[in-house]
Order: C-alpha cells, then structure tokens, then sequence
C-alpha cells in the first residue's frame, strides 16, 4: 500500500493518512461588526466535504491573530470568544469525519488590508474596512501597497502575545494541530529575510536577529500548545533572489533551530516575498526544498506545490523527500481526491456512512 494512506503520528496526534490540505484563504468572514472574522456557513460547508472526502488532515486558511493580523478585511480571525465557538462548529464535524482539524496562525504585515481577490486585490483604506499595515521596516510591498509602518519593540512583543493568546483559543475551539504562519511574504516572513528587513536594532542585520521575532512567537506559541499536540510552522524556504534575500541554506539552518524551539513539522512553500520574483513553477518544482530538509535534518516535513495526482504524490514520499503532502488548488477542485487517490494507488480513507454506494 502507498505511504500516502499509512497513519502518521506526531506527539500524541495520529493523522489516519498523508493527504491534507493546505491552508488556503476563501476571503469570506465578514469584515466588521460582532461576527467579524468568525467562520460562518461558507467555510463549514468548504472545510467539511473535504473531510467527507477522505483528506486526513486540515489546515484552517490563514487565521489572524489580531484584526490588522488579516490579509483583508474578510479574512478569518481568532482574536475573540465568538470566533472560537464559530470555529467548533468546524473542528466537531472534521473530528467526526476521521480528519486531524488544524489551524493556521497569522499576522500579515505589509500586505495586509487588501480587498479580496475577485475585486483585484488591491489595498483599501478605512472607507472600505482597511487599516494602515505594519511591518519590520517601512518598505512597501510594490508600488500599489502603503508604506507600512515600523514595528517599535513594545509592538513587537505585542504581537508575540497575540500568537500566545490565539493559539490558547485554538485548542479551545477544539484544534488539534497549530501551523505557524512564517510563509509568503507575511510579517514572519518579513523578519527573517533581508530583503524585507532593514532594521539595525535587535531584531535586523545578522541572521540570529533576524530570526529572533519567529523564534519569539514559536516558543510563546509552545509554551500554550499543550505537550502532547504537534506544532507546525510554514516557511517560504527561497524569495526566489539570487542575492539578498533568504535561502535554502537558511531555511536548512532555521529549520534545525525550530526543532530544537519544538516545532515538530516544517511546512515547506516558497516565495511572495518579493513583487515579480521570477519562479520556475512546474510539478512538483517546491518539492527539493522540502527534500532537502529532510535529508540535512531530522524535522519531519511536508511537501506543497503542484502535487495534483496519486502517483506523483506517492512517489514523493516513497523517494523519501516528505513525511506527507499538502494539497491546495487540487482540493479545490476535487474536494474527494484522497478517496480517489486511495481507489486509484490501493488505499484506504474514511468514507461516510452516507456515501458507502460510492465505494
């Protein structure tokens, strides 16, 4: 049977398969008033035909950890007792469907207070429910975002306090696994990599202070998260420069210093960090940074980016380049791919009582 349908243990968490989903944003909480940022039917309906449909552990899209933490003004927030109680809703039915329910935290940074998508994307201003983004430095995304504000330190560890405090909501709103946000160009991101961070203080210039602010939060995160649940973080692992940027080297670097911080999972991804980086995308083309981790560390890891079917996904943990794969885009389209994937490679996945006939 492939790998893709063996469980995967982490701490006390057993993931009854390597399928699972990526965290990926639907842009439809609503932006203001006391259900702001609050789960509602869409995204229960969105996150539980994929745990209908086999997928054995799901990444809750970005959640922010305070109201200017968002990408936009519809992004999901976990900042309030009425967003936990919205999102219980969502981690019961995943748990009664076999599937690990995971959470992604967040804070956005400079590319924060955008409208959604299908409207463009472009930044909006307080007329439209935005906000002025804050950043490590007062550098701009591109030439259509603001120049964000600097971070002063007491802000800084603000924020820190923010990653604590969601993540203590998290596990009350019955999660199971947290994923660090430290991906795409986000204010994590932002920190560690010098093309974005041009601070002198203790929290820019050389790579130990580069990293400080994620070390910060993992450990205020891990000293909430209970011992016996897992703790992800996602990594841009290359800005995709030739020079001035972050790495793969660092990343390999970084990946060894979160172990020991109590990460037990790296959420491999790259880019979006800088404005019209040039990135060679094909099948699979994220999958060596992944591999690479894994070979020069012993953190375990997940493979992301234009995985789309069942034998390329199996033979990516079958070379021994990812503990598991995360599906994005794919999902989208078919939320039942690890049913179909299992029919496909001889597996098996949790499938409903309801939907036997379609076994």
């Amino acid at each position: 049977m492939s790998a893709l349908f063996q469980p995967f243990r982490l701490r006390d968490v057993t993931v009854p398969n390597r399928v699972w989903m990526a965290p990926m944003c639907q842009y439809s909480a609503a932006p203001e008033g006391p259900d702001a940022g609050a789960p509602a039917d869409w995204h229960f309906a969105h996150y539980a035909a994929r745990a209908a449909g086999g997928t054995g552990l799901i990444l809750v899209e970005a959640t922010a950890v305070g109201p200017e933490g968002r990408i936009s003004p519809y992004d999901l927030g976990i900042w309030n007792d009425t967003q936990v109680e919205a999102f219980r809703r969502i981690t019961r039915f995943l748990v009664s469907q076999g599937t690990v329910p995971g959470i992604q935290l967040a804070h956005s940074g400079r590319k924060a207070s955008v409208a959604q998508p299908w409207k463009g994307g472009a930044p909006v201003g307080p007329e439209a429910y935005g906000w002025q983004p804050v950043a490590p430095s007062p550098v701009a995304f591109d030439e259509r975002h603001p120049v964000p504000d600097e971070l002063t330190v007491d802000q800084i560890h603000e924020i820190v306090g923010q990653f604590a405090d969601a993540a203590r909501r998290a596990l009350s709103a019955g999660f199971e696994v947290a994923e660090i946000h430290g991906a795409h160009g986000y204010l994590i991101n932002e920190f560690l990599s010098p093309y974005s961070n041009h601070r002198t203080d203790a929290y820019g210039g050389s790579y130990e202070n580069r990293t400080r602010f994620a070390f910060e939060v993992v450990d205020a995160v891990r000293a909430v998260w209970p011992d016996d649940k897992p703790l992800f973080f996602r990594i841009s692992a290359t800005d995709w420069l030739e020079e001035g940027g972050w790495g793969a080297d660092d990343t390999v670097r970084f990946a060894a210093g979160l172990q020991a911080h109590g990460i037990d999972l790296l959420d491999v991804s790259t880019g979006g960090n800088v404005s019209g980086a040039r990135i060679p995308t094909g099948p699979g083309y994220q999958v060596p940074f992944a591999a690479r981790v894994k070979a020069e560390t012993s953190l375990s890891v997940a493979a992301v980016g234009l995985i789309t079917d069942a034998g390329q996904a199996g033979k990516i943990l079958a070379n021994d380049e990812a503990d598991a794969v995360l599906l994005g885009r794919e999902l989208l389209r078919n939320p039942s791919w690890a049913r179909h994937a299992a029919r496909e490679l001889g597996g098996e996945v949790h499938v409903p009582d309801q939907y036997h006939r379609s076994v």
